[in-house]
């Protein structure tokens, strides 16, 4: 692939700059989040002990996105070369029914939306969590150290505190009025009444009290333990369904990732019930019968076909994705040849096709991390609790953020992702690994709901295709489209949008599309670590390593 530090073929400038380093990296969209995973591999952990870590800490230093009561998955490449995925999403309570809310449409743009917003806002929202559990079986399973020394980061960033940051603060202030509807959860992000400004200190002593007993007690003090059972008498007490049997009984899914390939790379990806991987394959496949990297980045044809594509991805998505344990998921039937080629042949480079949009309600508020080290080991990792700040409730006493994952399913009975107990949603979510002749080239990962698996393919496409440095790769102005409006960020030329509009086109212009994406890539012992502008985003590398054998100092 090159010498990244010299590679530069974008039509753009770019906001960040890139980290370098060889013993490992890590990437995160929090500064802390990141030296949190850099810290625990510069100690002698690896890369899915610097993960876990770094995960640990977002939940203190990234609250809005991510918490131990969440949901999420984890695509992971092993140093011999193995691929794993595990899948700790949320899944419905057992008392959960098809018809526990009472919608207020049966159309768009209300069709999500319930009486009290009961599926959004308090305690009736909130699924079985799962990231605690998984992040357990990830580290026991893969990494080399125990939860305890991972989870010395996050806890003292909640004992000694942090600054808050200019992107927690503007998140604080635009979603005050739900936060102060819960007390606890006002007291920490609401001092006083007022969304905590830039550079304020946050305690968080409840929290790191929590973390202190996970760490001695492990995650059976939240699956069975005490501080499961405080937070299933508060959810009871407001109203909610949430018992310690869903607790007890809730179990990660282990999968075989999805594979493809595209011009010589392979890629791997995660499997349903999320999108992320089979869809990105499936666009791929279509891409694959044209001269993208001909027609260029950024101009009318190369974003006329990128979005004629994405159409095709959430059509598809619509009739086929769901909970491979409660619907018969045609995997290898969307990722084939013979699909893609289906597809192609309808796609007119003149004028864009009229499709029925596809409407999805998923929250753009996740994060995603990534590290990599010098023995191979890369892990891709993306996590939520849905909504920012999740439900916005709080389990007095202990800091823990509830998640508000019983959103993101249909609210009308008798549909393919209506409530069921037990049901895992379907995601968007695309912790996604590059490899070419069986090694690492590059990871990649993103938040922003259903605008995930675009921007990951664009991302894909930016290197591979369009020959991006990491952080060019990263930073790339996006497209989206469910079928109908084109959404666009800054960075396109006014002719070029006018030719799409005269193919069809309604041009959306939006600041941002989708959010924050990391990407770390490895070219032979080098690794480079990407963030865009859209977060907090942080890379962080070690470089360097231990004293050369043999070593004699005279005194």
């Amino acid at each position: 692939m090159g010498d990244w530090r010299k590679r530069s073929a974008a039509p753009f400038a770019t906001e960040k700059i890139s980290a370098v380093g060889s013993v490992g990296m890590v990437v995160t969209n929090n500064p802390l989040g990141s030296a949190a995973g850099a810290e625990i591999i510069a100690g002698g952990g690896n890369a899915i002990d610097g993960a876990i870590a770094s995960l640990f800490a977002l939940t203190v230093v990234e609250p809005m996105m991510v918490g131990i009561f969440g949901a999420g998955m984890s695509t992971v490449r092993l140093a011999a070369g193995e691929h794993q995925f595990i899948n700790n999403y949320t899944t419905a309570p057992a008392a959960a029914t098809a018809a526990m809310y009472q919608p207020v449409s049966d159309t768009w743009p209300d069709y999500q939306v319930v009486e009290g917003r009961e599926n959004d806002i308090g305690v009736l929202a909130t699924g079985v969590p799962g990231t605690l559990r998984g992040w357990q079986e990830t580290l026991s399973a893969w990494g080399t150290l125990s939860l305890e020394e991972v989870m010395q980061p996050a806890i003292r960033y909640a004992e000694k505190g942090f600054r808050a940051t200019g992107y927690l603060s503007e998140i604080i202030h635009k979603n005050a009025e739900d936060i102060g509807r819960f007390p606890e959860t006002a007291r920490t992000w609401l001092p006083g009444g007022s969304p905590l400004k830039p550079g304020e200190l946050v305690l968080q002593s409840d929290y790191a009290e929590t973390l202190r007993t996970i760490a001695a007690e492990g995650v059976g003090a939240l699956y069975g333990g005490a501080i499961g059972q405080t937070a299933v008498d508060y959810i009871q007490k407001e109203g909610g369904i949430l018992t310690m049997e869903d607790l007890t009984g809730y179990t990660t899914t282990h999968a075989s990732v999805v594979r493809g390939q595209y011009r010589g790379y392979d890629i791997v990806g995660p499997p349903p019930p999320t999108a992320g991987g089979v869809h990105v394959i499936e666009m791929l496949n279509i891409l694959e019968g044209f001269d993208v990297a001909g027609l260029g980045f950024g101009t009318a044809d190369g974003l006329h076909l990128l979005a004629e594509v994405l159409k095709i991805g959430f059509e598809d998505r619509r009739h086929y994705m769901g909970d491979p344990a409660f619907v018969d998921v045609p995997v290898d039937m969307l990722i084939s040849h013979a699909h893609a080629d289906t597809w192609r042949e309808r796609i007119d480079m003149q004028r864009a096709r009229n499709v029925q949009t596809a409407y999805i309600a998923e929250s753009p508020a996740t994060t995603h991390m990534a590290a990599a080290d010098a023995d191979g080991n890369v892990i891709s990792a993306t996590h939520t609790i849905h909504a920012v700040f999740g439900c916005k409730a709080t389990v007095p006493g202990t800091g823990m953020i509830l998640n508000n994952t019983m959103n993101i399913f249909d609210p009308h009975p008798g549909m393919a992702n209506s409530i069921a107990p037990g049901r895992r949603v379907t995601s968007s979510m695309s912790p996604i690994i590059v490899e070419k002749e069986e090694r690492p080239v590059f990871c990649v990962g993103l938040v922003g709901g259903i605008r995930i698996f675009p921007s990951a393919l664009q991302a894909i496409v930016n290197v591979i295709d369009h020959e991006m440095t990491p952080q060019e790769a990263v930073e790339a102005p996006r497209i989206w489209t469910l079928g109908e409006e084109l959404e666009v960020e800054p960075g396109f030329s006014d002719e070029v949008l006018s030719e799409l509009d005269r193919r069809g086109h309604q041009i959306s212009k939006q600041p941002i599309v989708g959010a924050g994406m990391g990407m770390i890539a490895q070219d032979g012992a080098q690794l480079s670590g990407a963030s865009c502008w859209r977060a907090d985003g942080t890379p962080i590398g070690i470089g360097g390593g231990m004293a050369r054998a043999g070593i004699r100092f005279s005194v």
